[in-house]
């Protein structure tokens, strides 16, 4: 038997940068009676300001809001608790490591779902995390258990093809400003990159990049 409808609609939030993506969100959910969508964001402030005028109860977020960034959504879900804790956020994801969902978790998130989910389990997920549990789709569920039960053997955080290429201007020397001028974006985007590779490689100074990125082969010109 299905679980009775909460009396009051969840109120939901759609942050992701892609305004069409956002409007197939709204008409999906739109058309069920105990879900309602009451903002939506583009990026990180319009998110931000969201939350303070519409006080949702779920924040569904994109993991990756711009091409500058691969997990900007991990940040801004840590922005959103610390603003509103009583949020209930869920991350979209086009993909799925056992990095980012330990961020994820780790940040707040009541719920990891990759995009490729299908209508019934995304309106599935957010109904129990409306209900304050947290939830899963398939793939990130099997991820999840497998931890769990210990599974699964840690390995090294996957590195993408930006991180690789900040690891080698890191290791070179370049300040957070001349990376940026390299790779063409701002001074505030390279300082997020350099610290998603010094936490991936484990160390606490620029000085140490260097040797842990050499002894990993990341400094290798593919």
């Amino acid at each position: 038997m299905a679980s009775p409808e909460p009396a009051v609609p969840a109120r939901v939030l759609l942050v992701d940068d892609h305004a069409i993506v956002r409007r197939g969100l709204r008409s999906i959910l739109e058309l069920e009676s105990d879900i309602s969508v009451v903002a939506e964001a583009g990026g990180r402030s319009d998110a931000l300001a969201a939350i303070d005028r519409a006080q949702p109860d779920i924040v569904l977020l994109d993991l990756k809001l711009s091409s500058d960034h691969d997990a900007e959504g991990l940040e801004l879900c840590s922005e959103i608790l610390e603003r509103r804790p009583d949020s209930n956020v869920v991350i979209l994801s086009t993909f799925l490591n056992e990095d980012l969902l330990n961020q994820a978790l780790r940040r707040g998130a009541k719920a990891y779902v990759l995009k490729e989910v299908d209508v019934v389990e995304l309106v599935r997920i957010i109904r129990a995390v409306s209900r304050g549990g947290t939830a899963f789709d398939g793939r990130s569920a099997a991820l999840v258990r497998a931890l769990v039960a210990g599974e699964h053997t840690p390995s090294e955080p996957a590195f993408t093809d930006r991180e690789r290429e900040v690891t080698r201007l890191l290791a070179r020397g370049l300040t957070n400003r001349e990376i940026g001028g390299r790779i063409f974006v701002s001074e505030s985007t390279a300082k997020f990159h350099v610290r998603n590779v010094m936490r991936k490689l484990g160390v606490h100074s620029r000085a140490e990049v260097a040797y842990a990125a050499g002894k990993r082969g990341l400094l290798d010109q593919s």
